[in-house]
């Protein structure tokens, strides 16, 4: 979440300098707007385009991709205008048709989230519409499935599946820990367990991983039950490198 200029550059910045540091491709991720909130009074951001704003100098000043989610048509275009080189679709919404076709019109690479309800394989149709529409620049993100009432699995076979589809399969890592629906209104998550889920995508041969990470995930306005706390990342990369490497040597 863009909870402000100085947070966002200051996690932009180390995350750039490890990426530099181990040779890792990086898409800085940030949303400017949290439009799936479990309660009203949840913070859902600083403002669209002070917030766009924010995202388009980090991909100017750092010299790094940008990606952000959108929620309805008409902010396909509006995030595309700053600058922003994927837009994502939010899993609750991987089956809205309007949605999808608006981001492809933009040109931009799309991120689809697989919907917490629906098979990998299901994914197809969604990234079809997308194709349909003019663009065939798709990735799509396994979060993980709904498991009772308040919880998440992940189901490693969706990375082969997704693949075989034509398209990179990205593993969430952080996303698949949370504990939704909790009786207070807000997320919880197990933030433990992020390594064990990355090094199993890494090792099932995940494209990219997507993790959420914050200075101090007790003080994030969104998502801070979930997160992996930034001085703990180096050490946890430095461990999926190797396990990548293995895989590859294999």
């Amino acid at each position: 979440m863009v909870e402000g200029r100085n947070m966002a550059r200051a996690v932009a910045q180390e995350l750039c300098a490890l990426s530099e540091k181990y040779g890792i491709p990086l898409v800085f991720k940030a949303s400017f707007r949290k439009a799936n909130r479990s309660r009203y009074d949840s913070f859902t951001g600083i403002g669209d385009r002070e917030a766009l704003e924010i995202l388009a100098g980090v991909r100017e000043d750092f010299g790094v991709p940008v990606v952000t989610d959108i929620h309805l048509p008409e902010e396909a275009a509006l995030a595309a205008s700053y600058g922003i080189d994927m837009l994502q679709i939010p899993a609750f919404l991987c089956r809205q048709t309007d949605l999808i076709e608006a981001a492809a019109r933009t040109g931009k690479w799309i991120n689809i989230k697989k919907g917490q309800f629906l098979s990998p394989a299901a994914m197809r149709f969604a990234a079809e519409k997308a194709i349909h529409s003019g663009n065939s620049k798709v990735a799509i993100t396994e979060r993980g499935t709904q498991f009772g009432y308040s919880d998440l699995v992940v189901d490693f076979r969706s990375i082969p599946v997704i693949q075989s589809m034509g398209y990179p399969a990205v593993l969430d890592v952080t996303h698949s820990l949370q504990v939704p629906n909790q009786a207070s209104g807000v997320t919880g998550g197990h933030p433990e367990m992020i390594s064990v889920i990355a090094r199993a995508g890494v090792a099932a041969g995940a494209d990219a991983l997507f993790m959420e990470t914050h200075p101090d995930p007790a003080s994030a306005l969104s998502d801070g039950a979930n997160m992996l706390r930034l001085s703990l990342l180096e050490p946890l990369l430095r461990q999926l490198l190797s396990i990548r490497k293995a895989v590859r040597d294999f």
